[in-house]
């Protein structure tokens, strides 16, 4: 089963809106066949792990990192219960049951129905790790957030003079590009964008996020960055109108603040399933009220920036050192301006 979750893992974004799937065959005490899910419409897992085997599936355990799927409207490839079935398999261990109504149980229960034994739990946790997107939009109709913040050493987001680009190193903002590119969208506020004029891309990190704006009184400079970017930015507004180079999608607002529910649910319905949200304190603080996180990344900078207008001019800690101190953390060193 780990080696089925490893398989898994290959898919990355490929697989979406499709979970992540791989499987393994084992006869004997020995991997005949095995094989994961590499891109939405392409082949499933067990397919190509049957294909691999051959005859040699006859009798054999299948391992799969979720339950095998069974015929359902809307399907594009044949169905994965039917299939290890037809092939002879005398067992399948899923790790987890699928969360989509349209199969919940049912692959499994046509296995045992076809003769075949099945067993589940095996590993559930790490299967539901690795799929916690699609579990995620299965459950509450939203993608999988990630808040990334980046917090000065006196707890600022910005300079004295508003800026707030380059507060950290290139280290810490290479590994940030490479979580835009993990990810199917970055969402910011307004906000940034008038402060920074971002370009949000993943800077040859890997494939570039769909750029998200939220923007309830449709603000967006005409001459921004973004919308000269690689992907076509979707900005949300309470206000109806057209901007060159964009789409702008309507979203309720309430005292001036768009309704995250209704974004995150929109971004769902066009195939979104992580979204990094790099927005200022504002937008991060309305992700949290609303109980809309998943996971967080804060990048902290031993700069001072309350001291300085530029962030690159502030002043900073020479040769921090980290402490760890219970779940507290001290960072010291001596100031270099």
């Amino acid at each position: 089963m780990r080696r089925a979750l490893a398989l898994a893992a290959r898919a990355g974004r490929r697989a979406w809106p499709n979970p992540k799937v791989g499987c393994v065959l084992v006869k004997n005490g020995r991997i005949v066949g095995e094989g994961w899910h590499r891109r939405a419409g392409g082949p499933h897992a067990e397919a190509l792990a049957l294909r691999m085997a051959g005859a040699g599936a006859r009798g054999a355990t299948a391992y799969v990192s979720l339950e095998p799927c069974r015929a359902h409207p809307g399907k594009r490839t044949p169905p994965c219960a039917d299939t290890l079935a037809a092939a002879g398999v005398a067992r399948v261990v899923a790790a987890m049951r699928d969360p989509n109504p349209k199969v919940a149980g049912r692959g499994l229960g046509l296995l045992r129905r076809a003769g075949v034994r099945t067993e589940t739990g095996l590993l559930r946790r790490q299967a539901q790790a690795l799929n916690g997107p699609f579990l995620l939009r299965m459950r509450e109709k939203r993608p999988w957030i990630i808040l990334k913040s980046a917090l000065s050493l006196d707890g600022r987001a910005f300079a004295n003079g508003g800026a707030s680009r380059w507060i950290t190193g290139p280290r810490a903002r290479r590994l940030a590009h490479r979580l835009r590119a993990g990810c199917d969208a970055v969402l910011v506020g307004i906000g940034t964008v008038l402060a920074d004029d971002p370009s949000l891309t993943a800077h040859g990190a890997g494939p570039n996020p769909l750029p998200v704006v939220l923007d309830a009184r449709l603000r967006l400079p005409r001459g921004a960055r973004l919308l000269r970017g690689p992907r076509k930015p979707l900005i949300f507004s309470a206000k109806a109108g057209r901007l060159a180079g964009a789409e702008v999608a309507r979203a309720p607002a309430r005292g001036g603040l768009l309704n995250l529910r209704a974004v995150l649910c929109e971004l769902s319905r066009r195939g979104v399933g992580t979204l990094l949200v790099e927005g200022g304190p504002t937008v991060h603080a309305s992700f949290l009220s609303a109980g809309l996180a998943d996971e967080l990344y804060a990048f902290l900078s031993p700069k001072l920036l309350a001291a300085a207008r530029d962030p690159n001019a502030a002043p900073r800690l020479s040769r921090p050192r980290l402490s760890r101190l219970g779940p507290d953390f001290l960072f010291c060193g001596k100031l270099r301006f």
